[in-house]
């Protein structure tokens, strides 16, 4: 689905008070060489509300200790907001119980946890794995890890010219070798909005179990693992205006039971013996030493933040400054948007004839806009294209149309400095 898709069926007002807003981001005031910061990097990292930067501020100034260890107060606090922010990702994404959210180090973490432990416990030699073409190399290199360790095999799916998952093709990897399937949800390259519904859909009907990469879907759709039937689901707080460091992974209960633990230490066992360790319950089976304490509360605040405006607007009001944007750039002639799918989250991937992305970034860093230049860590993306990277300009709920009209301009800029 888009973005407006996503929104079907919602009564929905697009009418934010975008700079009601930005007064919550205080960064969003910066001056970058005497211009104003446009921050179009949203994909990478969203920026942090004053909400979520004043809770971080007082866990650590009034609640602040290690959980799960002690009886004292300040122990018996922190463990609270601790599992109260597990139990609003819980509902942020409607799993069935809070047992099933794991809190992780980010996406990547949460990938190469089912990786340890549910691929390297079930999948064996001559087994396949079904990856696409777009993902992000977090979803790619894990597997290929585990596929060299077991003697597995690497299946893709390969997208069209417009950046859109050859669903035929998809149907066609699967046969009785198929063991496991690792998705993305939105491309963080092209930002194309898979059919990830269908998809899961079609493994389970091959009785095979679905990862999904959902980096770049939870800040832009609103997400019910429940209704999607994913097995897994992972990503992070730092692209939903949360701390870094912190991201969960969602895991059917029965799944997770049945994994080996990816790290041992303390608080994920139920004894220690030197002949013998019982392993505590999910989810602190999965969640070995201290956690990052801090990083959790702040994300389950920022999920409060977002929760407050509603991610169905905030997807509605996204969709707008996509079709904006896209209306801009296809008025500027040697503008190349990479990635033209039918769904799309807001992101922009582009080239400018005859000119390096990163040439692109350094001009339009002088007139204050921030965009993303690279690979993006989808290097098979770029290959598919035959470039060897691209500028993307990402979008979020506080960014505004004008701030689209500045880079224009800075893109008219860089041409006439370059050609």
């Amino acid at each position: 689905m888009n973005l407006a898709e996503a929104t079907r069926g919602i009564a929905v007002s697009t009418s934010l008070d975008i700079e009601k807003i930005r007064a919550d981001f205080p960064i969003l005031d910066l001056k970058i060489d005497g211009k104003p910061l446009v921050y179009l990097d949203n994909a990478a990292s969203s920026q942090m509300p004053q909400p979520v930067i004043d809770r971080l501020v007082r866990y650590q100034t009034t609640q602040h200790a290690n959980i799960n260890r002690a009886v004292h107060y300040l122990s018996e606090t922190a463990t609270m907001e601790y599992q109260k922010a597990r139990c609003k990702l819980q509902q942020f994404i409607n799993a069935r119980e809070d047992r099933e959210v794991i809190f992780t180090s980010g996406t990547t973490d949460a990938i190469n946890l089912v990786m340890q432990g549910y691929g390297r416990k079930f999948i064996q030699a001559d087994d396949e794995i079904i990856l696409t073409t777009l993902e992000h190399h977090s979803n790619i290199v894990p597997w290929q890890m585990l596929a060299q360790e077991k003697g597995a095999k690497i299946r893709v799916v390969p997208i069209n010219d417009a950046g859109e998952l050859d669903i035929e093709a998809y149907k066609k990897l699967f046969n009785e070798r198929t063991k496991f399937a690792s998705l993305i949800h939105v491309s963080n390259a092209l930002g194309t909005i898979n059919p990830i519904k269908e998809m899961i859909a079609y493994a389970h009907q091959q009785g095979v179990p679905v990862l999904v990469d959902g980096a770049q879907a939870a800040p832009h759709i609103p997400i019910d693992v429940q209704d999607l039937g994913c097995d897994f689901y992972a990503f992070s707080a730092h692209k939903l205006c949360g701390p870094t460091g912190i991201g969960i992974l969602y895991g059917k209960a029965q799944h997770l039971e049945s994994m080996q633990p990816f790290k041992g230490g303390g608080d994920m066992i139920a004894s220690v013996t030197f002949e013998k360790t019982t392993y505590a319950a999910i989810p602190h089976k999965f969640e070995a030493g201290t956690p990052p304490i801090a990083a959790a509360i702040g994300f389950g605040a920022a999920i409060d933040y977002l929760s407050a405006i509603g991610i169905d607007q905030i997807a509605a009001y996204e969709n707008e400054l996509l079709a904006y944007a896209t209306e801009q750039f296809n008025c500027v002639p040697g503008v190349n948007i990479i990635g033209t799918a039918t769904h799309k989250a807001a992101v922009l991937s582009f080239t400018i004839d005859g000119i390096h992305p990163h040439d692109i970034g350094t001009i339009l860093n002088h007139d204050g806009v921030a965009v993303r230049t690279g690979h993006h860590c989808a290097q098979p993306v770029m290959q598919r294209y035959n470039v060897p990277a691209t500028s993307r300009a990402s979008f979020a709920f506080y960014n505004k149309k004008t701030e689209i009209d500045t880079l224009i301009t800075g893109i008219k800029t860089v041409q006439k400095v370059f050609l």
